[in-house]
């Protein structure tokens, strides 16, 4: 299902930081990992936290949206426990590849960058990355952000992209921060995956304005685990094509995000 040169980058692969992280790891497990989850009873999963309606804390300090209600339907299905641990996400990789968690279920994109590195399960669903300011604002034209200053979360490709254009950026924690920011002009535009800003503006909690990006194409989405694993690997992909073939995918997706993003 990946075709990773019709995908975007999401994130910094290989920072500063994550480059010590990843040196320290094991380029892939010795042995499949699946039976040791299996005797666990748990499967460990992460994510930032911070990027509604996909994952964030709720009031009552659960960690909730699509992405945990995938990954804990995937270890039902697995005949096991679900264990959330949030992480910042610019290290995220580097925390896998550390053996901190068996998976990340984060929204994260599949890119060439990382595939090199880890395996991924799915795609789980698709976006694209897209670009937003304020209904008003004078900036009409991805042309006109060379002269803007742009927000991006740090560790995502959209940061990598941003960069690599040459623009002026600030970058933030995650997407209510982003938004934040926006919405009280300590950045120009911002520059995410399309499907949460969206969701975000129809529910009336920011008004904003998409500019018309052309060269942006499909994003999947994947489950990250480490290399070496195709034991785990066809686990979870079977407890997700079953998800998706009697229902329970779509009635997850209906809920978190208001419709089918495969």
């Amino acid at each position: 299902m990946k075709n990773p040169m019709n995908i975007q980058r999401r994130g910094l692969l290989l920072g500063t930081a994550a480059l010590a992280g990843l040196s320290l790891a094991p380029m892939a497990a010795f042995a499949d990992e699946l039976a040791s989850i299996q005797e666990r009873g748990v499967l460990k999963i992460a994510m930032s936290g911070q990027y509604p309606p996909f994952n964030f804390v709720n009031e009552q300090n659960e960690v909730v949206g699509f992405d945990p209600a995938i990954g804990t339907e995937i270890a039902k299905r697995m005949g096991l426990e679900v264990e959330i641990i949030t992480t910042a996400w610019d290290g995220i990789i580097g925390g896998l590849l550390a053996n901190k968690y068996d998976a990340v279920v984060g929204s994260m994109s599949i890119t060439e960058e990382r595939d090199k590195v880890i395996d991924f399960v799915g795609p789980y669903y698709n976006t694209k990355r897209a670009i937003f300011t304020k209904s008003g604002s004078p900036i009409t034209t991805v042309a006109q952000l060379a002269d803007a200053k742009v927000g991006v979360t740090l560790g995502e490709t959209h940061e990598e992209w941003a960069r690599a254009q040459g623009y002026d950026i600030n970058t933030y924690k995650g997407l209510p921060e982003l938004l934040l920011e926006l919405d009280n002009g300590r950045v120009d535009a911002i520059v995410n995956d399309s499907i949460p800003v969206m969701l975000a503006m129809k529910a009336g909690q920011y008004d904003l304005a998409m500019i018309d990006d052309p060269d942006a194409e499909p994003i999947g989405a994947g489950i990250a685990i480490r290399e070496g694993n195709p034991e785990l690997a066809a686990a979870m992909q079977k407890a997700l094509d079953d998800m998706m073939a009697d229902g329970t995918y779509l009635a997850i997706a209906n809920e978190w995000v208001g419709g089918d993003i495969r």
